[in-house]
């Protein structure tokens, strides 16, 4: 039924969850897997004095978290036979649930899998959850992971 499930994956537990469902689903229908890593739009741009080095750091932070939570996703995949055929994608400067829907769009998933809650915590509370707004937004169905 699936051929092409996107899973957006930020490293929480919530996420971990996810990700299990989404490896388990890929390989019942031999589906191929997108893990996507969203890095959130620098925080500080825009407030003052710019500081190259802090956008730097928070960038080779962020890269360096999506490259491990990837790792966990590609675990996963290769932990039982048949292993499951990963691609991972990390998309910058993009509020996490755009950049979710965009990027189920252009690589033509037909199912997208998201934890239930992952790094938003309490703002989440004020903005609404990512995985709300990928619901409401996407095009194609959403499994929310909890």
């Amino acid at each position: 039924m699936f051929k092409h499930i996107l899973l957006g994956t930020d490293g929480s537990a919530a996420s971990e969850h996810a990700a299990a469902l989404a490896v388990d689903l890929a390989r019942a229908h031999g589906a191929k897997l997108t893990a996507l890593y969203v890095v959130d739009p620098y925080p500080y741009l825009g407030v003052g004095e710019t500081n190259p080095m802090g956008f730097q750091a928070y960038m080779a932070a962020a890269q360096q978290h999506a490259a491990e939570a990837h790792a966990r996703v590609e675990r996963l995949c290769t932990q039982s036979a048949p292993p499951v055929p990963l691609e991972v994608r990390l998309a910058e400067d993009v509020a996490a649930a755009r950049g979710i829907v965009d990027m189920a769009g252009s690589e033509g998933a037909d199912l997208v899998v998201v934890g239930s809650h992952g790094r938003t915590g309490v703002a989440r509370l004020m903005l609404g959850s990512v995985a709300a707004k990928v619901v409401a937004q996407s095009t194609v169905p959403v499994l929310v992971a909890r």
